[in-house]
């Protein structure tokens, strides 16, 4: 809980943020539901997951006070908000953390197919107990160096994809060409149908790009940094996702891409280069690690704040010498064992992560759709703040109503498939539970004569006298 994080740290977390499960794991079911109009689905949510960023970089730097989105809410929307939107997120990374663990033992079998299901979930929840529970500096430095790892491995792939396009490369009787993308149906051969049912894992691949907002609140200089980390989503989104893929899917046919298996390793598999699929197959079990380790760090730190607010059991919020938010994180890790018995309940590995990878993608858009609300209410009540800041969201008197346009058609995209409607459909249980517990907690603070949520300063922030 201390700005130990440097320049560096920020723009590779906001990068390692945009690359993760969904993109490795998950765009494999993608390509096989979509075909290459897949392409086009990153490219729409990930222009709506820029407008999203533009609105939390503006919001975050019109206060440094702010350290969560739940910050943001309680002071935009109401301690009601704060409390919602807080635990939202904190659970929706409890979830993701799961998928994220369920993608590590599908990984793991990669190399030993034998392996009992329990073991590398088990093992993978004491690594991330034990790697949050050092100062944010390692955290920082951690992600650092997974995020290179990722950023590596998909330019080798586009690379290494280029030359053998351009060589013609052949293999079971297919020559690697860009007409791949096309010419096995089209661009959307599974017609409009396919093309909606791809949004949903398309979402989850998303997941965590609203990180780098968390970890702002302990950067060195997030004034000069954040502006930097957003504004390169979208270089990030064409080269990471829609390249990529379109890599992928000229060196071979889409239609030879299995759903449950990585694009990224089959590719090198089908290709014949065993060495490189046995890199890269490390590169996506380092990759959902990765994820899980960002969503411990930004889960820890979202319960930490509701403890401070009064909204969970105070004895959370507490730090020791280090600053670490060390029950926080135990608070947090606890729950991601639950990956065992849900590896067991479905009918495998890949069934249970679309279970799981659906629940968080519409919790997720919860969490989105705090920040849009917020910046609508920033927008009412201090139009002179929006007028003088720096980072000003692109037609921000529409943008907001576009998103939230958006999230509707993602909500009806959900409920659409037959795959991801059950999960969406229990998630508003999630939210009962919220009211239920909202109501109780409001009662008690009452009773107790203390105040709904934690105040957020008005005073200058030290980092801005600096300036």
């Amino acid at each position: 809980m201390q700005r130990g994080l440097k320049n560096r740290h920020l723009q590779l977390i906001a990068i390692g943020g945009a690359i993760g499960t969904g993109l490795f794991m998950g765009s494999g079911k993608l390509v096989s539901v979509s075909g290459p109009s897949i392409i086009f689905v990153y490219a729409i949510i990930g222009f709506f997951v820029f407008l999203i960023m533009r609105m939390l970089g503006e919001l975050l730097l019109s206060n440094l006070h702010y350290k969560t989105f739940g910050d943001i809410a309680k002071d935009f929307l109401g301690p009601w908000a704060g409390f919602f939107v807080s635990w939202n997120y904190w659970f929706s990374w409890v979830v993701a953390c799961v998928a994220d663990i369920i993608a590590i033992v599908a990984y793991t079998q990669f190399f030993w197919e034998d392996v009992p299901l329990w073991l590398p979930a088990v093992a993978a929840g004491a690594l991330l107990l034990l790697l949050n529970l050092q100062p944010v500096r390692w955290f920082g430095e951690m992600e650092f160096w997974f995020a290179i790892i990722k950023i590596v491995a998909i330019l080798s792939l586009i690379a290494v994809g280029g030359v053998l396009i351009f060589t013609g490369f052949t293999h079971d009787g297919f020559q690697a060409s860009i007409t791949h993308i096309w010419d096995q149906g089209g661009l959307f051969p599974m017609g409009l149908s396919g093309f909606v049912l791809g949004f949903q894992m398309g979402v989850f691949s998303f997941i965590g790009v609203e990180l780098v907002g968390t970890a702002a609140a302990e950067a060195e200089n997030p004034r000069r940094n954040l502006p930097k980390a957003i504004n390169s989503i979208v270089v990030r989104i064409l080269v990471f996702y829609v390249l990529s893929l379109a890599v992928i899917m000229s060196i071979s046919p889409w239609t030879a891409l299995e759903a449950g298996k990585s694009p990224f390793v089959e590719t090198f598999l089908v290709a014949g280069f065993m060495p490189a699929a046995l890199v890269i197959n490390l590169v996506v079990l380092s990759s959902a690690a990765s994820s899980a380790n960002s969503g411990v760090y930004s889960g820890t730190r979202m319960i930490f704040g509701l403890a401070k607010d009064g909204h969970a059991p105070a004895k959370i919020a507490f730090t020791d010498s280090r600053g670490v938010p060390r029950r926080a994180v135990f608070a947090t890790t606890v729950l991601l064992f639950s990956a065992v018995p849900l590896l067991y309940a479905g009918e495998n590995v890949a069934a249970a992560f679309d279970f799981v990878s659906t629940m968080c993608a519409t919790m997720v858009l919860f969490t989105w759709g705090s920040i849009v609300a917020s910046y609508i209410a920033f927008l009412r009540k201090h139009p002179q703040r929006h007028r003088d800041s720096s980072f000003r969201v692109p037609f921000a008197t529409i943008a907001p109503w576009l998103v939230l346009t958006f999230f509707t058609f993602l909500i009806c995209a959900f409920l659409y498939s037959d795959g991801t409607r059950t999960a969406t459909l229990a998630t508003p249980l999630w939210f009962m539970v919220l009211a239920v517990f909202w109501k109780l907690r409001k009662r008690a603070l009452l009773r107790e004569g203390k105040p709904l949520t934690g105040a957020i300063s008005t005073l200058p922030h030290p980092l801005d006298k600096e300036d």
